[in-house]
């Protein structure tokens, strides 16, 4: 994905594919991409996570607790490209364009991760779906995989435009600029309560982060790779 790639966008979760044609997994073994997660270097030395919350085996993390992990600095105009396997029930996210790790809620966009196939999160609105921006946002396909095989995710976010790949296949692009409201979405479905920010007052830099585990069951990622766009 060359920084000159321009992103369409049809509508305000359109399905358009963007120039140069980035519905389908980047190449990201090479440069620029650069891993975000070394196996060999101790969590605690590349991400901001309070000390045993978050574990490491065979190069793929986790967490057993209800807390987030956080980069050490600030990503702009960025692909996030990760794998993830979620166990039976799982409820976590990726987080990006945070401004506030001590309260991320309601200070980041949140890209859910969800066990969509179990029957706990069934009556759950499209927009808390897995790879929907939750609360605001639902993607065009439900195409995460059951509970224990791994997925590939890869985010494309420039500037306000956010463009997600889950399985090979483009399943959401947003406006960020159009969620003026805290309370309603462009669509004039209802925004949860507890995300009390506008997304179009939310700068688009900020910290990228991964939710442990939010319930009982634990999401797992690897491969975690980024690049500027």
């Amino acid at each position: 994905m060359k920084k000159s790639t321009v992103f369409a966008i049809a509508a305000i979760c359109g399905t358009a594919v963007c120039a140069t044609g980035c519905a389908t997994h980047p190449d990201s073994t090479s440069a620029p991409w650069k891993a975000l997660y070394d196996p060999n270097r101790p969590i605690e030395e590349q991400f901001d996570a309070s000390s045993g919350m978050w574990s490491a085996k065979d190069g793929v993390l986790t967490s057993g607790k209800d807390g987030a992990i956080w980069t050490k600095v600030d990503y702009e105009n960025f692909a996030l490209d990760f794998e993830y396997m979620l166990e039976p029930g799982a409820n976590s996210g990726v987080l990006i364009y945070c401004c506030n790790t001590k309260k991320w809620i309601p200070n980041a966009v949140e890209i859910q991760l969800l066990d969509d196939h179990s029957p706990k999160w069934a009556k759950d609105a499209p927009y808390m779906r897995n790879a929907s921006l939750y609360g605001h946002c639902a993607p065009t396909k439900h195409n995460v995989r059951p509970a224990g095989e791994w997925n590939r995710m890869t985010v494309f976010a420039r500037g306000k435009n956010i463009q997600i790949i889950n399985n090979g296949e483009k399943v959401l692009d947003a406006d960020l600029s159009k969620w003026t409201s805290a309370k309603k979405n462009p669509d004039g479905t209802k925004i949860p309560s507890w995300l009390s920010r506008p997304w179009a007052e939310l700068d688009t830099k900020g910290k990228v982060g991964f939710q442990g585990m939010h319930g009982k069951a634990k999401p797992y990622f690897r491969n975690i790779r980024i690049r500027p766009l």
